[in-house]
Formats: structure tokens, C-alpha cells, sequence
């Protein structure tokens, strides 16, 4: 008879990378070309191939792209997305078409771009903004490619904005917007991920729960630090397992039907 194994020491077998299933995890956004990770990336590699993670590494301007696509070619397990996020709305745009043009074929995704009134001081920053999102998003939809969207005091827009592009291969990352918000995302087929906030935040843990399970993604965003039982660090691609582990429990579902589940989700998005 073999022996029954209980569901704390699955969760550690999984954490240690020696669980016997096939099953893939995916980070669906951090930004893995960050020079935060440059000194560990050996260790995070090989880390990422013990707990079988594959990464969507997400950019922020043309010269972190550029280093995104660098990194990719290190490991299949990198998935590359790059882009203008909408705090470097600024940069050459047209550098970036060109590279997208030039290198779509190798592309995993367009990201992280958006929308954040957070980085616009006067109307003519807003229209920038606003352009080279729609301008990205064009791209996207030119190559067929999924989109990582930042979305942060700007949904409506964001919404607005993608009735006219495809929003089937598109994901709000770090959703934090409201059950009516959560819904209209819903009804336009948006992806949805939440990160290692939610392990501590019930209003997280909620919007979790009302969401579309067919859509649910999870990120690190890291090199975004976190609190609590995170300690203010780093996010490291390693806090995904207890990201699925949280996430299983509010769903009602064990840790190898979470995970496959989130696999099935990262592989539509992904177009897969």
C-alpha cells in the first residue's frame, strides 16, 4: 500500500521542487531583466528549473527590453514580453515598434504597458500616454500577441480603450479594482492575476473568489517588495508556489488541481 501523503507535506514537497507531477507554474508577470536580479540570476534560473516556473518577463522601456530579450536567450523557461510601461511613456516609441517589428517572431508577449495617471501632470503627458498604449496595442494585435496591462487608477480608461483591440490574450496584472470593475473585466474576457498580496489581503482573497476561475492568473511582480509574513522583500519568483498554495484554499480546491488549472489559464493566455 502506498503511502498516503498529507497535504502539508505535498505543499513541501512541492516548495522543495521534487513533487513527482508534470505540472508547469507560471509567474505571468515580473521583470525578471531588472538589474535587482542581474547578481542571482544563476540561482534563479536554477530555480526556476528545480520548481518547474516558467516566467513572462515583462520590460519597461526600450533599454530594458533590449535586456529582456538578452535574458530570454539564457533559458526557455524566460518568456519574454517587452514594451513601454506607462511610466516611460516618454521613450522613443518608434525604437520600440522597430524592435517589436524586428523580433516578433521570438516574442512572448507585449508588456507591460498601460495606462497611470499616477506619471501625467498636464494633458499633453495624458495623450502620450495614451498613444503609445494604443500604439502597442496595435502591435499586439498585428502579431498576435498577448498583452500585460498596467491598470492602476485607470481601469474605466483601460477598458474604454480595449473594446477596439483584442482582449482575450490580455491581462490586468495585479487587478485591484472593484467587484463591479472585476465583472466588466470579466464580461470582456480579460485574464486576471493576483500576487503574493493575497496571501495577507482579504480584499484580495475576496476578489479572488469572485473571480472567473477559467481567467485567474498569479505574478510575483517582482521586484516589487511585499510585507508581512514576505518581510519586505524582494518578490522572488520562489513565492509563486505559496501564491497557488493561497489560492487553492479560497477556491476550495487542493494544490495539483490549482496549479493545473492555473496551467490551463497560462497556456490560454499565452496562446499555447
Amino acid at each position: 500500500m502506498s503511502e498516503k501523503i498529507s497535504p502539508r507535506n505535498r505543499f513541501i514537497q512541492t516548495i522543495l521542487g521534487i513533487s513527482k507531477a508534470m505540472t508547469w507554474y507560471y509567474d505571468s508577470h515580473i521583470h525578471l531583466s531588472d538589474h535587482a536580479y542581474f547578481s542571482d540570476m544563476k540561482f534563479i534560473l536554477r530555480q526556476m528549473e528545480c520548481l518547474k516556473i516558467k516566467a513572462c518577463c515583462v520590460s519597461m522601456n526600450n533599454k530594458n527590453s533590449l535586456e529582456t530579450l538578452v535574458l530570454s536567450k539564457k533559458s526557455n523557461l524566460i518568456l519574454p514580453f517587452i514594451g513601454i510601461h506607462p511610466e516611460c511613456a516618454n521613450d522613443d516609441l518608434e525604437d520600440m515598434i522597430t524592435l517589436i517589428e524586428n523580433h516578433h517572431s521570438s516574442l512572448s508577449g507585449i508588456g507591460e504597458i498601460g495606462l497611470d495617471p499616477t506619471y501625467v501632470h498636464n494633458d499633453k503627458e495624458n495623450k502620450r500616454q495614451i498613444h503609445v498604449f494604443e500604439t502597442l496595442l496595435s502591435l499586439a494585435d498585428k502579431f498576435d500577441k498577448p498583452v500585460s496591462i498596467h491598470s492602476r487608477k485607470s481601469l474605466d480608461d483601460v477598458f474604454e480603450i480595449m473594446t477596439s483591440y483584442n482582449t482575450r490574450h490580455a491581462l490586468l496584472h495585479w487587478f485591484d479594482g472593484s467587484k463591479k470593475q472585476l465583472k466588466k473585466a470579466t464580461d470582456m474576457g480579460f485574464f486576471i492575476s493576483y500576487g503574493p498580496v493575497m496571501v495577507y489581503a482579504n480584499d484580495k482573497q475576496t476578489l479572488l473568489a469572485n473571480t472567473d476561475e477559467s481567467k485567474i492568473l498569479v505574478e510575483t511582480d517582482g521586484p516589487v517588495r511585499f510585507s508581512r509574513c514576505f518581510e519586505m522583500k524582494s518578490g522572488q519568483i520562489s513565492f509563486i508556489p505559496s501564491v497557488i498554495f493561497c489560492a487553492s484554499k479560497i477556491l476550495g480546491k487542493s494544490f495539483d488541481e490549482m496549479a493545473s488549472l492555473l496551467e490551463t489559464n497560462s497556456n490560454s493566455f499565452l496562446g499555447l
